[in-house]
C-alpha cells in the first residue's frame, strides 16, 4: 500500500485529502510545518510528498530540499501560489511536479501516480553483499528481512552502496550528512554512525565485512 506524507497546513483542505486518499488506497501521514515534516520523514519510508510551500512553520522549499538531500522520493507542490516565480524555485530544488490549487482530486492522483511510475523506472536497487536499498520506498534490507534505519543512517549507507568498492575520506562523509542536517559533523559523530551501521548490516560488526576501514584514508563499502 502506498504511502504518502502529506505537508498543509489548510485543515478542511488536509481532512478531505486524506480521507479521498484514504479511500484511494494509500496511507496518508500529515503535517502543519516543516519541523514536524522533517521528523516523519526522518522516521518513515514515503513513495510520494505532497507539499505546500506555506506552512504553519518553516518553508516548502526547505522540506523539499531535505528530501531530496535524503532519497529523491517523488515531491508534488500543491499550493495556492500560482506565480511563475515560485514555480520555477520549486523544480529548481528538485520538485517532480507542481499542481496549483484549486484542484481536481482525480487530476492530484493521475499526477501522483506519473511521479511514482517515473520514479521506478529511475531508482535501480542498490545491492552490496546481503544489503539491499530499495531508493524508491527508502527502505533497507538485509537478506530479504527490512532493517529499521534513521535519516542519517540511511543517507550515509546509500552513500556506500552508490559508491561501491570506492575508497571515501572522512571528510567527504561528514559533508553528506552535513549536506542533510546543515550542522556541523564533527570526527567523533562520523564513528558513531558508522559504528551504528555496523551494528544493524554486519554479521559480525568487530569483523565488518560490508563497510571495512582503509586505514589512514576512510571506509568502502566491499561488493564480495
Amino acid at each position: 500500500m502506498p504511502k504518502i506524507l502529506l505537508v498543509e497546513d489548510d485543515q478542511q483542505l488536509t481532512r478531505f485529502l486524506m480521507r479521498f486518499l484514504n479511500s484511494e488506497g494509500y496511507t496518508t501521514d500529515y503535517a502543519d510545518g516543516q519541523k514536524d515534516a522533517l521528523k516523519l520523514f526522518e522516521e518513515n519510508a514515503y513513495d510520494c510528498v505532497l507539499l505546500d510551500i506555506s506552512l504553519k512553520d518553516g518553508s516548502g522549499y526547505s522540506v523539499c530540499a531535505a528530501v531530496k538531500a535524503q532519497n529523491d522520493t517523488p515531491v508534488i507542490f500543491i499550493t495556492a501560489s500560482a506565480d511563475e516565480a515560485c514555480t520555477v524555485a520549486g523544480f529548481e530544488i528538485g520538485a517532480d511536479d507542481y499542481i496549483g490549487k484549486p484542484f481536481g482530486t482525480r487530476e492530484l492522483l493521475a499526477r501522483m501516480k506519473n511521479v511514482m511510475r517515473r520514479h521506478q523506472k529511475s531508482s535501480p536497487v542498490l545491492k552490496c553483499g546481503s544489503v539491499t536499498i530499495d531508493p524508491i520506498k527508502g527502505i533497507v534490507y538485509k537478506n530479504g528481512s527490512e532493517l529499521p534505519m534513521s535519516a542519517l543512517e540511511y543517507r550515509l549507507l546509500l552513500v556506500f552502496l552508490s559508491n561501491k568498492n570506492q575508497m571515501l575520506s572522512r571528510d567527504r562523509l561528514a559533508e553528506e550528512l552535513w549536506s542533510l542536517t546543515k550542522e556541523f559533523v564533527s570526527d567523533n559523530t562520523l564513528s558513531v554512525y558508522i559504528r551504528r551501521l555496523r551494528e544493524k548490516i554486519e554479521d559480525d560488526p568487530q569483523e565488518p565485512r560490508i563497510i571495512v576501514t582503509v586505514r589512514g584514508l576512510g571506509y568502502k563499502a566491499v561488493d564480495e
